[in-house]
């Protein structure tokens, strides 16, 4: 992409697709760890972009801090690359702030929004708020740790616990992370706060709820039915990895929400 680089991109689904989604993944995820129990049903009746955000497995690579505003432009960079004109930004976790400004960035672009497992603001109670502090300055560190000192943090912080849990494809994609801007990343998320101005969205909007959430709490994303009373709410029996862990579930629900939104656009 001029004046970003060069970034992979999934794009499937039928030629003739009514709608384009756009699969905006989760903190520390790649697309296809966050989205590949999906896809295939999703492919049956959408047309898919899905893609790393900058940082993460993939994709685009910056010296520049880690701003979620930068994720919202790359994606309308994405979809001028793929001459789409508008779409319905899908996200996730993390993803649901990059969709929520992609709508205030780019509102002529949004044609509906659907937000999953996420909320308008992730750092309030003293605990989170610290534990967002934490990320800040692990930040801050890894800004001068050595190349080989990033790399072992990696291994030994991340991948050695996931190998355990993992396939080793999916070890391979996390392998892949830029740990600076991951951890600036979840300091981006802890300062991330749409509560001003969500409730001025004006394209349908459906909210995929995981009732057992332990990461983003059911209270949390309940804010977000708050300020869009209008929002289609659909709910998952599960805990923050229902995508992956609850996909039987998950999947035909989100299937439902996109069509919601589809429907009234």
């Amino acid at each position: 992409m001029p004046g970003r680089g060069t970034i992979n991109v999934r794009y499937f689904g039928p030629s003739d697709a009514d709608t384009t989604i756009l699969l905006l993944h989760g903190w520390t995820a790649t697309a296809d760890l966050n989205w590949f129990r999906c896809y295939a049903a999703l492919g049956q009746q959408f047309r898919v972009v899905a893609y790393d955000h900058r940082g993460h497995g993939a994709g685009l690579r910056s010296k520049k801090r880690f701003r979620l505003e930068d994720c919202a432009d790359d994606a309308v960079a994405v979809a001028d690359e793929l001459g789409i004109q508008e779409f319905v930004p899908v996200g996730y976790s993390m993803g649901g702030p990059v969709a929520q400004l992609i709508w205030r960035r780019h509102r002529e672009r949004v044609l509906g929004l659907v937000l999953c497992a996420t909320a308008p603001v992730f750092s309030v109670e003293r605990l989170e708020r610290l534990s967002f502090l934490g990320a800040s300055g692990l930040a801050a560190l890894a800004r001068i740790t050595p190349e080989q000192a990033r790399l072992w943090l990696t291994d030994q912080l991340y991948l050695q616990r996931k190998a355990r849990e993992w396939d080793p494809w999916a070890v391979e994609e996390a392998s892949g992370h830029d740990w600076r801007m991951l951890l600036e990343a979840g300091t981006a998320i802890g300062a991330f706060d749409s509560t001003p101005w969500i409730s001025n969205v004006d394209v349908p909007t459906s909210l995929v709820v995981t009732m057992r959430d332990q990461t983003v709490s059911k209270r949390r994303q309940t804010l977000l039915f708050d300020a869009l009373p209008d929002a289609e709410v659909y709910r998952i029996d599960g805990d923050h990895d229902a995508v992956v862990e609850e996909a039987d579930q998950f999947s035909p629900t989100l299937v439902r929400a996109i069509s919601s939104v589809h429907a009234k656009t």
